[in-house]
């Protein structure tokens, strides 16, 4: 995925899906939308979904100044649709959250 694309999409319009804000509510990860914001855009795409049943998705890790997440997201033509946004299982990613075990 062009990173521009994505960021176009961004820059137009963000919608958080109700699972997304579900996840980020739970209290053991309480995410902000400024978090989700912060991540992409400054994150990295690590994933794509490319054969997604709702389209192609990715997935965005990133820092914030308090910890690493995990953003997935969906770039559409008036919008970027955020799915879920986490804070990654150390047992199933490697040290950098970055590449799955």
């Amino acid at each position: 995925m062009d990173e521009e694309k994505l960021l176009h999409a961004y820059k137009k319009k963000v919608l958080f899906t109700v699972h997304a804000l579900n996840q980020m509510n739970q209290s053991e990860r309480m995410i902000s939308k400024n978090e989700v914001y912060e991540i992409i855009e400054n994150g990295k795409v690590i994933e794509e979904y490319k054969n997604n049943t709702r389209g192609y998705s990715c997935l965005i890790c990133g820092k914030t100044e308090k910890r690493v997440l995990h953003v997935v997201c969906a770039p559409k033509n008036e919008y970027l649709a955020i799915i879920t946004a986490y804070t990654p299982d150390p047992m199933k990613w490697e040290e950098n959250m970055k590449k799955r075990r």
